[in-house]
């Protein structure tokens, strides 16, 4: 079992579900963040001043899934979360970390049939 933690742009966030059902991955989280990469921000102007906006607005998605849709879910994520055919910088990032255990409250289920 693997947890996939993906940083996308808000943007992509219907390419990306839209990818995701395809490759019958159904169960996501989905969290508005704040952050910034390698672009660092923009700056905005703000009643007539340049003002540095450190952090850009971001979604989270948080999916837990078994080892064999670990794979066709991280090519689901970035087929819709890539802008254009090559992307661009502040895409985004996939972080993929062991899962050890997953529980289901209603019924004590454990491990990949809670899944």
């Amino acid at each position: 079992m693997k947890l996939i933690i993906a940083i996308i742009q808000p943007s992509r966030l219907e390419a990306v579900k839209e990818a995701l059902t395809d490759v019958e991955v159904f169960r996501l989280t989905v969290m508005d963040c704040q952050g910034f990469g390698r672009q660092k921000g923009q700056t905005a102007v703000y009643r007539g001043r340049e003002v540095a906006v450190n952090l850009l607005r971001k979604v989270q998605l948080q999916i837990a899934v078994n080892e064999e849709f670990v794979e066709p879910t991280i090519d689901a994520i970035i087929k819709g979360g890539r802008t254009g055919e090559s992307g661009e910088i502040g895409d985004g990032k996939i972080f993929v970390l062991p899962m050890d255990d997953c529980i289901r409250i209603r019924t004590g289920e454990r491990g990949s049939e809670a899944i």
